[in-house]
């Protein structure tokens, strides 16, 4: 009735009125780049990928000959539906989404990896083409669904815990592994179904690489005390630096502004820094020290400070960089502002909670998935103790050669990613070789323990170069070619699949055995 809508109408009224209350809005993060420099970060990036994606492309036809071809067709339509879906999401392309499409780009390459060494090895094996292609594919389902289920779980809690660069990566990372199903299993499979039906003939090597480590007998257990004996000096080394060096934290954990300024020659640091604590002087008359360092080319410096961080007025971010200019007036060189970022301390608490917590339930929830599916919580145990062992070794990295390498080695929202992505690419790795040694010992009911995880790793030892080669040259070209705000990110990652390989070799599958007693737990063990 009339009373009721009169009524309905003062309330919104009121509502509105409420809601027009004076309330001054605090910006605690910001993040601002300049033009110049963001087309400058787009035109590397775009040039370091197509770059890096043409080099894997060619690889593939290399090594698998046609079935590589059939490999990149379906690499290029992942892309395309991943971009695409992004696109829908109106996502911005992040360091951390860049993360998770090479992470995704290393999971469709290992999914097709896994299936031509199947096919394969079926076809060695004297089966024809047609059926050595359909238990090609079934054999691979296990491995390539088992990696990326631990993955996908991973994936799951860092989007429902985590927070920004976390959740786009997460974003990014979900959307891509389904792609990466879907292009791999189903896109390859319709071209060699399509070409058989036509009478065409399939290739899945060539001379040069048909008997690439065919028949490899190498004895990792017998090298497992060698292997423990390296990684407990790298892990003592990388704990020596980090309790006295530390790390190169950035404004996401210590919260302050940072600018990039590009000047048009070579600047003094010292001289910078000197400059700039003169006009650094908070109310109570304090000098306040600002970090200086050279940022890509000598000509360009990265400047962070805590000047007036805690200081919330109006205007205070226009007053510091009135005053960062004054100071940089005093160099007498003409510069250019390219970056500015601001990070409130009041938010660096809640990202560090939120990325330990989202990383720790990620990590509980493969333990639990790998119980599951493996039945012995040794498997559990070795594949989350390498994944420590892998973060722990790219953590020391970059506290040892902090200030020694020409480039930013900083711990900010990017590092995060690049750690996770490192997470994802060891849990991977490490699940499709206890996937194999889980299928030895069921074939081979009597055969030993030790014996079944040398095969098993000998027998994916193709697979886990190739792979790991691949994602690696990716990360190299970015490395090379992406730019200087992008070196020390691609760097966590490089060091991370070289460490993660490694650590899938000789330490998560040799520490199973060693948790399991030498002994497999399912039959008695017959004499070797």
């Amino acid at each position: 009735d009339a009373t009721t809508q009169l009524r309905e109408a003062k309330d919104l009224a009121t509502l509105l009125k409420a809601g027009a209350l004076p309330a001054r809005a605090n910006i605690v993060e910001e993040s601002v780049v300049g033009p110049s420099l963001g087309q400058e970060n787009i035109n590397d990036g775009i040039m370091s990928f197509i770059i890096a994606l043409v080099v894997i492309l060619l690889y593939m036809i290399f090594y698998y000959k046609g079935a590589g071809i059939a490999s990149d067709i379906a690499l290029i339509a992942n892309l395309f539906f991943l971009l695409g879906a992004l696109a829908s999401l109106q996502a911005a392309l992040t360091l951390p989404g860049i993360a998770g499409i090479v992470l995704t780009i290393g999971m469709a390459v290992d999914a097709n990896v896994l299936i031509f060494e199947r096919v394969r090895e079926e076809l060695r094996a004297g089966r024809s083409l047609k059926s050595a292609l359909k238990v090609g594919y079934q054999k691979a389902y296990s491995a390539i669904i088992d990696a990326n289920i631990t993955t996908l779980l991973t994936a799951i809690i860092l989007l429902v815990f985590g927070s920004g660069p976390i959740k786009g990566f997460a974003t990014t990372l979900i959307i891509g592994i389904f792609t990466s199903l879907f292009s791999a299993i189903f896109i390859t499979r319709l071209i060699f179904v399509s070409r058989l039906e036509k009478g065409k003939t399939l290739t899945f090597s060539r001379k040069a690489t048909a008997n690439i480590l065919l028949n490899a007998k190498i004895k990792f257990l017998d090298k497992r005390k060698i292997a423990y004996l390296v990684s407990g000096i790298l892990i003592i080394i990388s704990l020596i630096s980090l309790g006295t060096k530390g790390l190169n934290f950035g404004v996401d954990f210590t919260g302050g502004r940072t600018y990039v300024v590009a000047f048009t020659d070579k600047v003094d640091l010292e001289a910078l820094k000197a400059d700039l604590s003169q006009v650094f002087v908070d109310d109570k008359g304090n000098h306040i020290q600002p970090e200086v360092k050279q940022f890509g080319g000598s000509n360009q410096v990265k400047i962070t400070t805590k000047y007036l961080i805690n200081d919330n007025s109006e205007g205070v971010d226009e007053k510091v960089e009135s005053t960062l200019r004054k100071g940089l007036d005093m160099i007498g060189d003409e510069y250019s502002i390219r970056e500015s970022r601001k990070v409130d301390p009041t938010i660096t608490n809640d990202f560090k909670y939120e990325s330990i917590m989202a990383v720790s339930l990620a990590l509980l929830m493969i333990f639990i998935y790998i119980l599951i599916r493996f039945t012995n919580w040794q498997y559990s145990a070795g594949a989350l103790i390498a994944v420590f062992h892998d973060v722990l070794l790219t953590l020391g990295v970059y506290s040892i050669f902090y200030g020694i390498l020409p480039f930013n080695l900083e711990i900010d929202q990017a590092f995060i990613a690049a750690i996770l992505t490192v997470v994802g690419y060891s849990i991977n790795d490490t699940v499709v070789v206890f996937d194999r040694i889980r299928e030895t010992l069921g074939l081979h009911k009597r055969i030993s323990l030790k014996k079944a995880v040398d095969q098993g790793l000998n027998d994916t030892l193709s697979r886990t170069i190739n792979t790991s080669l691949s994602t690696f040259v990716v990360l190299l070209v970015i490395f090379i070619f992406g730019g200087s705000s992008i070196r020390g990110f691609v760097f966590a990652m490089m060091v991370g699949v070289f460490v993660g390989t490694y650590s899938s070799l000789f330490i998560a599958s040799p520490l199973m055995v060693d948790l399991m007693g030498g002994k497999r737990h399912d039959l008695k063990e017959s004499k070797e």
